[in-house]
């Protein structure tokens, strides 16, 4: 064997090396997929999902399914390979590991989060479903008021906000956008409810670090007039279903089908005052949808530019701002498939979060 022909055999060795390494060594992204979809006016083992105890139920033939997307876990690794066969396929999707993931995340601690999400979602749902009703469920209080700031000597802990500068608090964004978005420097009235009467105070509003504040930290607290249990396998976590949870309670609750005994599909998170909030995956999630036989798919408005990329086939796509606008484009859609209803349009100022 010459010089040449063993330097030649070694050139061939690294580079096989080489291209080895670069295809093998796991890459720093997270792949979205398709997942299924569940009905949550369906059953789980023999027991219905979703069981109210104190109230009458009412059981139906129609469909409304929460959806899912299957996502790489924390610390996988997803070598080129992979990467590439999620890159060239249309109903899949990858995103920067840092993008999804905290730094040093593990598995556990993903999941312990997403089914902390899971819960608080569904309690937010039920409370929606509930005054959707007509229930007065949620109450915004006053946790905290901070030494030396407006609040000081007007408002107090336990305190329940009724209503701020004229407009009625029914959650937390809505302290936040009374407060933020009041005149500078300008006194704003304060509406508490405090040992069962209601009690009016002005505070002026500073700023701090940008923001303008009165100094208190709120929470809610439900008074739910009746039991619901929502059961989900524990191994689903987030909390993008509560939409889907919060029209399968008030389907439950109330006599007829909500769904005219369609299948109807959709997905957003669900705060106390019933506005539907952005979620990831939303494409997947279409997907998904879409092959398990899904009618119509209601969709959180910040998603709607991501949604109209989506391969929904015959699937009509609904923009769901609110719990209410959604149960309304139900009742439309099913009295008349074809009525004019609140639809995604393309934009280029709206950003997508999940």
């Amino acid at each position: 064997m010459t010089q040449r022909t063993l330097a030649g055999l070694v050139a061939v060795v690294l580079l096989g090396a080489l291209a080895a390494f670069v295809v093998f060594r796991p890459m720093p992204y997270v792949t979205y997929e398709p997942g299924g979809s569940i009905d949550v006016l369906g059953k789980s083992d023999g027991k219905e999902i979703i069981q109210v105890t104190g109230h009458k139920s009412y059981r139906d033939d129609g469909q409304l399914r929460m959806t899912t997307v299957l996502v790489s876990t924390p610390g996988a690794r997803l070598d080129l390979f992979t990467l590439m066969y999620d890159w060239f396929d249309p109903e899949d999707d990858l995103y920067p590991y840092a993008a999804v993931y905290a730094p040093n995340e593990s598995d556990d601690e993903h999941r312990q989060q997403g089914q902390a999400e899971m819960v608080d979602s569904q309690q937010a749902a039920t409370a929606v479903a509930e005054e959707e009703l007509g229930y007065d469920v949620v109450h915004v209080m006053v946790r905290s008021v901070t030494r030396g700031m407006p609040a000081q000597g007007h408002l107090e802990k336990g305190d329940e906000l009724v209503s701020i500068g004229g407009q009625p608090v029914h959650s937390r964004a809505d302290v936040q956008n009374a407060i933020t978005g009041a005149p500078a420097d300008q006194p704003l009235d304060f509406v508490v409810r405090r040992g069962g009467q209601d009690v009016t105070t002005s505070i002026t509003p500073t700023i701090l670090d940008g923001n303008q504040v009165v100094g208190i930290k709120i929470g809610v607290d439900f008074d739910h007039p009746f039991d619901v249990k929502v059961r989900i396998n524990p191994n689903i976590g987030g909390p993008s279903a509560g939409l889907m949870f919060s029209l399968g309670i008030y389907d439950t609750l109330t006599p007829g089908s909500l769904t005219g005994d369609h299948a109807i599909a959709g997905t957003g998170t669900m705060d106390e005052g019933g506005t539907v909030g952005p979620i990831g995956g939303i494409m997947q999630k279409i997907v998904g949808a879409r092959n398990d036989g899904a009618q119509l798919f209601l969709v959180p408005p910040d998603n709607c530019d991501e949604a109209l990329q989506a391969r929904n086939g015959d699937m009509r796509l609904v923009k769901a701002v609110t719990m209410h606008a959604a149960v309304k484009a139900i009742e439309s859609w099913v009295k008349n498939p074809d009525a004019d209803l609140p639809t995604c349009r393309a934009t280029t100022d709206r950003k997508a979060e999940g």
